[in-house]
């Protein structure tokens, strides 16, 4: 799985797919190709200091990784996490996640 880096492809996932998960909103964009899926990540100074934030996006790698099977090859995801991410349970993180991807993948 492959990261996105640039602001436009952030801006590009932005306007199409949203499905909430608890204290995550995730955003995804179909790329019309079969290259890998690419994983950006979005946490806001609301969140927290540097070290709260890096730990939130940790943890948010560490669940996309967990649902390998439900990231689908030719999109691109955003995440947005909130504040209470670093509080969640990790299991309870990972199962809202999986949720948020199924909605999104029903629909597109």
């Amino acid at each position: 799985m492959d990261r996105l880096t640039r602001r436009a492809d952030f801006l590009a996932a932005r306007g199409e797919l949203r499905a909430p998960a608890g204290p995550i909103l995730l955003q995804a964009r179909k790329r019309n190709d079969i290259r890998a899926p690419r994983v950006g990540f979005t946490v806001t100074k609301k969140a927290g200091n540097a070290v709260e934030r890096n730990r939130i996006r940790r943890r948010l790698r560490a669940a996309v990784k967990a649902l390998t099977g439900k990231v689908r090859p030719g999109f691109d995801y955003v995440l947005i996490a909130r504040r209470e991410v670093i509080s969640a349970p990790f299991a309870t993180l990972v199962n809202n996640l999986e949720q948020a991807f199924k909605r999104l993948h029903k629909t597109s």
